[in-house]
């Protein structure tokens, strides 16, 4: 039976907080809904392909990669870990691939839950919900959480420059 444990996604923003109970070790996937068509598809296709690769970095554990996803204002929100900037949540995903060498952290985007809108003269807002796995014991633990990141469009650049992680 495994104790109550966190991982500290230790971001203090993009703190990735996987809470297990004793008799569990995975949060149920959210059943993602019918999704509508894009309101704008071709923008939909360019966040969901920025996110696929903001998510590749991610997942190779990359921080050179991943902070070019990041605008230097960056105001990361997290449910559980507050408010960081860009240089906290830097420092946050550099300390969470030193602690998880070996364990297989990795994030996944939930099928049909990837949203897409665009925000007049600025970029486009993204919500979606993605899943983080690591190896505890030999065996996946996983949670599904939910995000929004603002993405702005400045000189032919996108980059994040909000991010509120909830629901954890």
């Amino acid at each position: 039976m495994l104790a109550l444990h966190r991982i500290g996604f230790a971001l203090m923003g993009f703190s990735l907080l996987i809470a297990a109970p004793s008799c569990s070790t995975t949060r149920p996937a959210a059943v993602p809904p019918t999704m509508p068509a894009p309101v704008a598809p071709e923008l939909y296709r360019t966040i969901a392909r920025l996110d696929s690769a903001m998510f590749v970095a991610f997942n190779q554990h990359d921080v050179a990669q991943l902070q070019t996803f990041f605008a230097e204002d960056l105001e990361f929100y997290h449910d559980k870990g507050g408010l960081a900037n860009f240089e906290q949540t830097m420092q946050g995903f550099r300390n969470l691939f030193e602690q998880n060498k070996t364990t297989g952290l990795k994030r996944q985007l939930v099928p049909g839950t990837l949203e897409v809108f665009p925000i007049k003269d600025y970029g486009a807002v993204e919500t979606y919900q993605h899943r983080f796995c690591h190896v505890e014991n030999g065996k996946d633990d996983c949670g599904t959480f939910k995000n929004m990141m603002v993405w702005r469009l400045k000189d032919g650049q996108w980059k994040v420059t909000r991010v509120v992680s909830y629901d954890h």
